[in-house]
C-alpha cells in the first residue's frame, strides 16, 4: 500500500488513453450525462445544495491532499507546485463559485474551467504516476470536479451568457498569462507552459515550436469558447 503514496512510483508509467485512463474519462462522462438527464431532480434546492457542497469538499480535499503529498515526499517546489496553472486556479475558484453562486465566477469558469479541465483530463501531465497511485487519483478527482461543478451550475443556475462575456474572459486569460510569464521568468518555472512544452503527450506537441504554439493554443481556446457558448445557448433554449 505504501508504494501508492511514495514520491517515486516503480510501476508502469502513465500512458495516454490507456485502459485506466479511458475508464476514468468514461466515469466522469457518465456523471456529466446523469447531471443532464436528471436535471429536474438536480434542480431541487436540497439536492442541489448537497451536490454543491459535495463538490466543494472534493475540490478542496483533492488540492490540499496534493499539496500535503508533495511536501511529504519532498517534491514540493515553488517552481512547480504553486496553483498557478489555469486548471489549478479553477479548482479554488470553482469552490468559491459553488458556495457563493456568483454569476461572474460562473461565466469565467464556464469557459476557462471547462476548457482547462478538459485539457487536463484528456492530456494529463502525470509522468510515472499511473492508477492507482494517489497522485493519479487526486489529479482526476480535482479536475473532474471542476468540470462537473461547472456543468452543475449550468444546470441549476439561471445565468445568461453573452458574446461580450466570452471576449472579456479571453482578455482576462491573456492578462493573467502575461503576469504568469513574468513569474515564470523570475522563478525559472513553466506555469501555463509559457516557456516550453510539457513533457509527455500533449496537444501542444502538434502546435509548433515556441513561441508559435502559444498563439496556436490561444486560437484553439477561442474556438472552444465559441463552441461552449453555442452549447450553453442551445441547452438553455
Amino acid at each position: 500500500m505504501q508504494k501508492y503514496v511514495q514520491g517515486v512510483y516503480r510501476h508502469d508509467p502513465f500512458h495516454l488513453f490507456s485502459t485506466e485512463h479511458a475508464v476514468t474519462l468514461g466515469l466522469i462522462g457518465v456523471l456529466a450525462i446523469l447531471l443532464f438527464l436528471f436535471r429536474r431532480s438536480v434542480k431541487q434546492p436540497a439536492f442541489s445544495q448537497f451536490l454543491r457542497y459535495l463538490f466543494v469538499f472534493l475540490l478542496l480535499a483533492s488540492q490540499i491532499g496534493y499539496q500535503i503529498w508533495m511536501i511529504a515526499t519532498g517534491r514540493w517546489s515553488v517552481r512547480t507546485s504553486l496553483p498557478l496553472q489555469l486548471s489549478d486556479l479553477s479548482v479554488y475558484l470553482s469552490a468559491i463559485m459553488l458556495v457563493t453562486k456568483s454569476r461572474k465566477l460562473f461565466v469565467f469558469l464556464y469557459f476557462v474551467g471547462i476548457g482547462s479541465s478538459l485539457q487536463a483530463l484528456l492530456t494529463p501531465d502525470l509522468g510515472m504516476f499511473s492508477f492507482p497511485h494517489v497522485r493519479y487519483i487526486l489529479f482526476f478527482i480535482s479536475h473532474g470536479s471542476v468540470f462537473l461543478s461547472c456543468l452543475l451550475m449550468a444546470v441549476i443556475g439561471t445565468y445568461r451568457l453573452r458574446q461580450r462575456s466570452l471576449w472579456v474572459t479571453v482578455l482576462i486569460v491573456n492578462l493573467y498569462g502575461g503576469i504568469i510569464y513574468l513569474v515564470d521568468r523570475w522563478l525559472n518555472a513553466n506555469y501555463m507552459y509559457l516557456t516550453k512544452k510539457p513533457g509527455g503527450s500533449s496537444l501542444l506537441d502538434v502546435l509548433g515550436p515556441w513561441p508559435w504554439y502559444i498563439a496556436s493554443a490561444e486560437a484553439i481556446a477561442i474556438a472552444s469558447f465559441f463552441i461552449l457558448y453555442w452549447l450553453y445557448r442551445m441547452f438553455k433554449k
